[in-house]
């Protein structure tokens, strides 16, 4: 007789891996005893692998990149460039040339704004992007539109579905000069059609930004299948260290952008009057990098892809499934967004009547379960749908059915809990 395991019970196994979970596992926590982990949408947890490899770095590599002759230099330098190619292969880049480092998905938008945005945005012009978009990816735009004259139009979403809807797409116009847009929604887990995006952008003569800060960690990504111009990801929402992110942009973008930060390493020669650019991707990476942490970003890379991405999907899919179904069957909660569970990528967005998400993740804290509330950095997505302040829980491979029931219990009791009868 044939067993058939669930997804959700063979990834259990990674748990040891994160040293988190294997002393809440093996009972020897204190602090974080009985943890229930499910802000991930914030910061993924790291994995032994991640942690071992930044030590050897500093304990056997350690020198400063791409300045010294010298073979410790040497080393570092190799080190650091691999980890370019890492994560130029990790999204399928043609090119490791095209990845730039920065410290996290925001600096790597605000790069392409102050770049590509003020050196292509003139008066007049139009820049697209939706109502879904992290801070991060709505504040750069104001800012070049506010410098340069330009507008900045706004794609909204069907309430229901957390979706935009075509109709939406036609506010991409000859007048557009970029589009930059969300992979995956970090309140809604909505997984935009990117590619039917950037096709419309590209007939209309525009590039397209994408925020692939959600959608790395979750499922397979393909920067040329997607169509994309540019794209920002971060490492901590991966499982490597917070601090390090990357950008990757076509080839012909960058070499035509003028640098986004000015001091060592990015210059080619430095006179008393002028500078000349070094080659990119170095030209956008000025004074000493972070390799350690580029280097835990790849080690952290090379472990979901062990892992296997449409595993991982598969099991925040059916997680998500579960709690939605889960949540559905109580009393006064309001689940925000769409309902299905297999299109939320791990992230599941609610609110209770009566109790602020505040205290829905105080009392929950109470209980050991740390999950997210408040705005998300998404705060004209919670005025357009007039939830201003919503909780939400994230969750990832090494979460299991029971950390999702316990969530949906306490979730029952939240009511009682501040002082209703219902």
């Amino acid at each position: 007789m044939i067993i058939k395991i669930s997804i959700i019970k063979c990834m259990n196994r990674y748990r040891k891996d994160f040293p988190l979970f294997k002393a809440i596992d093996e009972h020897n926590a204190n602090e974080n005893k009985g943890l229930i982990y499910m802000d991930t949408a914030a910061t993924a947890q790291r994995p032994f692998i991640v942690l071992n490899a930044m030590t050897h770095f500093y304990s056997t590599q350690n020198a400063n990149p791409l300045r010294g002759l010298y073979s410790l230099s040497e080393r570092a330098t190799k080190a650091y460039e691999d980890a370019r190619e890492t994560v130029a292969r990790f999204i399928n880049a043609p090119s490791s040339k095209e990845i730039i480092f920065t410290r996290n998905t925001s600096e790597g938008l605000n790069l392409i704004a102050n770049t590509y945005g003020m050196a292509n945005v003139n008066a007049g012009d139009e820049i697209v992007i939706s109502i879904m978009e992290h801070h991060s990816n709505i504040l750069p735009w104001q800012f070049v539109c506010q410098t340069k004259g330009a507008s900045l139009k706004f794609m909204y979403v069907d309430k229901e579905t957390g979706e935009i809807p075509e109709s939406e797409y036609a506010k991409i116009t000859p007048k557009t000069k970029i589009v930059s847009i969300t992979h995956v929604s970090n309140v809604l887990g909505t997984m935009n059609p990117i590619r039917e995006i950037a096709d419309i952008a590209h007939k209309n003569g525009a590039v397209i930004v994408v925020d692939g800060a959600q959608s790395t960690p979750h499922a397979p990504v393909d920067v040329q299948a997607l169509g994309a111009d540019f794209f920002a990801m971060s490492g901590h929402k991966l499982c490597g260290p917070m601090g390090i992110g990357a950008v990757w942009g076509k080839l012909e973008h960058l070499e035509a952008m003028p640098p986004f930060l000015r001091g060592g390493e990015m210059i080619e020669y430095v006179t008393e009057t002028g500078a000349t650019w070094a080659e990119v991707p170095h030209k956008f990476e000025a004074g000493t990098v972070s390799a350690g942490d580029a280097v835990g970003m790849a080690a952290a890379i090379r472990y979901i892809q062990s892992v296997g991405l449409d595993a991982i999907t598969e099991h925040d899919n059916a997680l998500a499934v579960r709690l939605i179904e889960g949540l559905k069957k109580i009393p006064h909660v309001n689940i925000i967004g769409n309902k299905d569970g297999t299109k939320r990528c791990g992230i599941v967005t609610f609110t209770v009547d009566g109790v602020h998400p505040h205290d829905i993740a105080s009392l929950l804290s109470e209980e050991n379960i740390a999950i997210r509330a408040g705005h998300h950095c998404a705060q004209p997505l919670g005025a357009y749908l007039e939830v201003p302040a919503t909780a939400r829980a994230s969750l990832y491979f090494y979460n299991t059915e029971e950390e999702v029931d316990a969530l949906i219990t306490n979730v029952a009791n939240l009511r009682k809990w501040s002082g209703y009868k219902d």
